[in-house]
């Protein structure tokens, strides 16, 4: 059977970054702005009054301090409590196409290639910016790339998904080399009303090179394993069907909605369990691996599976976050965490791991070439 690396990744960062104290300001604001314009409501019993947030909030239930947005001005205004962008039109390169060639063209550049040596272009993300054309054919004629590209959706594991059908698509002979590539726009689809939920997310995109042929810093991937188990508690009901559906949908209905507590309690032991049993599948054990890029969305959660698997905490180094600078980016952590942090040696091994709604686990075991 054939080789599979990844041979590089990219990044693409917004331009503006949010701290959590001008965050807690702009939700305070907007707090104190809708329990006044509904003050007889709440006082008829009608209405719960909505309560403020804080930084102590924020770090302690997450690990965040700060986040990368594709626009602040609206995003931190009270009276949008969103962000706001340009409508661009057809004959214009969408958003999420942008993002995309910017995050490929900082690959290809780390894994010594050109778009003529690139066969096919998958954009996986949470949320995709429009249904069709596909983003990933809009990215490949951008990049005047040859050959097939398509989207995809699989929530925060959309990157380690991609990259399984990436060398699901090598092995099979279809391509040689694959661009997987992770726009998450999440600043979207999150809810910056709720308290609970302000603020989890951040904008970036990431790329990656997968490829049959190695470069000069590559990582063989060993082993790709993926677990999906339904549930309701992470949910997004925005979609296409919303205009004919005989409901009334609040603008809270079509934003991310979660229940955090039962995430954490089934997800995190899944994860861990998951993570274990992929390596006995392989003849490894936790301590086998040098290092350990977990999906970026709760810094406690990641805490936990490093214990579980080791017994014991890691440093950032064996275990790097990032989501005290970036938040949480849906599919592209893991990757951010890896593309600025890995530090191994010839043969030494690494694992990316992703979890997220569905509930969906994506792990890929890799060693430095």
């Amino acid at each position: 059977m054939k080789d599979v690396f990844i041979n590089g990744t990219g990044i693409w960062v917004p331009p503006y970054k949010v701290s959590n104290d001008e965050l807690v300001n702009s939700y305070n604001l907007y707090v104190d702005k809708y329990n006044a314009e509904n003050s007889t409501k709440i006082e008829a019993g009608e209405l719960t009054p909505l309560n403020h947030s804080s930084s102590e909030f924020i770090e302690g239930a997450s690990g965040i301090q700060s986040r990368y947005v594709i626009e602040k001005d609206h995003l931190l205004d009270p009276n949008y409590m969103h962000p706001v962008i340009p409508h661009r039109g057809t004959d214009e390169l969408s958003f999420s196409a942008e993002i995309s060639v910017l995050a490929a063209q900082d690959a290809m550049e780390k894994a010594e290639i050109t778009s003529q040596d690139v066969d096919a272009v998958i954009v996986s993300c949470a949320n995709i910016q429009r249904a069709y054309p596909a983003i990933s054919i809009e990215v490949q004629n951008a990049l005047g790339i040859e050959g097939y590209a398509y989207d995809m959706m699989m929530a925060c594991s959309s990157t380690t998904f991609g990259i399984s059908n990436a060398y699901a698509d090598i092995i099979s002979g279809k391509a040689k080399t694959v661009l997987v590539i992770n726009p998450e726009i999440t600043t979207a689809h999150n809810n910056h009303k709720s308290r609970e939920t302000h603020f989890i997310f951040g904008d970036v995109c990431t790329a990656i090179v997968v490829s049959d042929t190695p470069s000069k810093d590559s990582y063989k991937i060993l082993s790709n394993k993926l677990i999906t188990k339904f549930s309701n508690n992470l949910r997004n009901d925005f979609g296409f069907m919303n205009a004919i559906e005989d409901h009334a949908y609040q603008e809270a209905d079509l934003r991310v909605n979660q229940n955090g507590r039962k995430v954490f309690k089934e997800v995190s032991p899944m994860v861990a369990d998951i993570i274990q049993n992929h390596l006995t599948e392989n003849g490894f054990s936790p301590e086998d691996i040098k290092q350990f890029f977990l999906h970026q969305a709760n810094i406690k959660m990641n805490e936990f599976i490093i214990l579980k698997l080791l017994g014991r905490n890691a440093d950032n180094l064996r275990a790097p976050n990032v989501i005290q600078e970036f938040a949480n980016t849906a599919s592209a952590g893991s990757i951010i965490s890896f593309h600025y942090h890995k530090n191994l040696d010839r043969g030494e091994k690494a694992l990316i791991c992703s979890f997220g709604g569905g509930y969906s686990v994506g792990s890929i075991i890799l060693q430095k070439c």
